[in-house]
């Protein structure tokens, strides 16, 4: 069933959507007042809300490929108030701390939701919510464990359900239960990239595509075709990060799959139900993420390979066959009446991952040299919150503007220390996920409401505990 999928040309969605006209490459040597590295959701936000509150501004972003050629153009669309490291902020900042930061993330999908409206960016928004299910007794656990948690930083209308109740919203084979938020949506990840760059662009900013960055500097982002001269210099590059001198071991490009089937008949639609387009997940350890489509199909992502050696990227989204098998074989796992549906597209990316799984926002305020990323794979709303807050941190070091509530947040100015060299990074990660598989299938066949203790060993190792 994959002798005909489509494998690469960036992703499904811009299939979908179609691949946008490249804007000029830099011609020269510039100047600006900002220069902001990275033309996906954390560059063009910060680069939408900077102009906003100071139109007088001499923004300029500048983009490797096109705006939205990475994670931003071939994640799972979820918009979504999940944020990477908030328990290790609450550790090291205190629970009240954590809470705010959380709030701030719950407000967020509500925000991202406001500006496309504002800005007429129709990216196929349905705010469902997100579903995540539990379908063996120790994911069960974990899923009521984890709704505790959540409403403990103060999420008080989330719900969690029974196998019954599962059933009534999406019949995922075997679940057991499920927990609900309603903080969260259904985006189309493509449009809302090119709706935003359109309107970033409206405002005034200049946007220089097919500009790959070789080197960051204070004052300084370096070019082939000239160098950029700005007071801040703002580094919002994600999994690409590695790319850039002095940055290899800063954050590890992490890789995730997806695959999109063929649209689905009413009649199989009918079969798995999905009538609220929740976006939907798993308590699994290595787990899957997936979302109905306005066109009817399931996008469905994992990890698949998840990292290659030296930090390397893939080229123009494709991956490997057994993966899309792998993708395929949880499809259907999940919804057994799916066996004969075609996988239409396959293509994978990159997200960044800090060596201690925390998301973060810094400005340095003796070189204006900032950035913001790391959001092991929640970054379609973080990205918007990091952009936000890199704004206010700007006008806060120039004197525009005083502290604000984001500002103050304990993920601002966190700084962690760099991934092992090769081949240890190599060896770690994938030794992480097999780890992870092998738990995941230790938990299937033993009915344990207890977690495998391999589980365990492996968050140890990555060092996300």
């Amino acid at each position: 069933m994959t002798s005909t999928v489509v494998n690469g040309g960036i992703s499904f969605w811009y299939a979908d959507d179609g691949l946008p006209a490249v804007r000029e490459p830099l011609p020269g040597d510039a100047t600006a007042d900002v220069v902001i590295v990275g033309g996906g959701y954390t560059g063009l936000w910060t680069a939408y809300y900077l102009k906003k509150a100071a139109p007088f501004l001499r923004i300029t972003v500048l983009e490797q490929k096109f705006c939205g050629y990475g994670a931003s153009g071939r994640n799972g669309g979820w918009l979504y108030n999940g944020i990477a490291g908030r328990d290790r902020y609450a550790k090291l900042y205190g629970r009240d701390a954590a809470v705010r930061l959380q709030q701030a993330m719950n407000d967020t999908v509500a925000e991202v939701v406001r500006v496309a409206a504002e800005e007429g960016i129709d990216a196929d928004i349905v705010r469902g919510g997100v579903l995540e299910v539990a379908r063996t007794p120790a994911q069960l656990a974990r899923l009521r464990a984890f709704h505790e948690q959540e409403l403990s930083y103060g999420e008080k209308d989330r719900e969690l359900y029974g196998a019954r109740q599962t059933a009534e919203r999406i019949r995922v084979a075997d679940a057991v239960g499920s927990a609900w938020t309603p903080h969260g949506a259904r985006v189309h990840p493509v449009k809302l990239v090119k709706g935003l760059a359109a309107a970033v662009e409206a405002l005034g900013v200049t946007i220089h595509e097919s500009t790959p960055v070789t080197e960051i500097r204070a004052g300084h982002a370096v070019t082939p075709y000239g160098t950029v001269r700005a007071s801040y210099v703002l580094r919002c590059t994600e999994g690409f990060t590695a790319s850039l001198k002095g940055q290899r071991r800063t954050w590890l490009p992490m890789n995730s799959s997806m695959v999109a089937t063929e649209p689905l008949t009413e009649e199989q639609w009918a079969a798995i139900g999905w009538a609220g387009r929740e976006t939907l997940g798993d308590m699994a350890h290595a787990y899957m993420y997936a979302q109905r489509t306005a066109d009817g199909r399931i996008a469905l992502g994992g990890r698949g390979v998840p990292y290659r050696f030296g930090s390397r990227t893939d080229n123009d989204g494709r991956t490997q066959r057994e993966t899309v098998e792998a993708l395929r074989g949880i499809l259907v796992d999940f919804f057994p009446a799916l066996a004969g549906v075609r996988i239409a597209h396959a293509w994978s990316g990159v997200l960044g991952v800090p060596r201690d799984w925390c998301a973060s926002v810094t400005l340095d305020r003796s070189t204006g040299l900032g950035w913001a990323g790391g959001y092991v794979g929640s970054g379609v709303a973080t990205a918007n919150l990091a952009g936000r807050t890199l704004c206010d941190l700007v006008q806060l070091d120039s004197g525009q503007a005083g502290a604000t509530d984001l500002t103050g947040l304990p993920w601002v100015g966190h700084r962690v220390r760099k991934w092992e060299p090769e081949p240890l990074r190599w060896l770690g990660v994938h030794g992480m996920y097999a780890t992870y598989r092998s738990a995941d299938r230790r938990e299937r066949v033993s009915h344990s409401m207890a977690p495998s203790r391999l589980a365990r060993i492996a968050d140890r190792v990555a060092g996300r505990h």
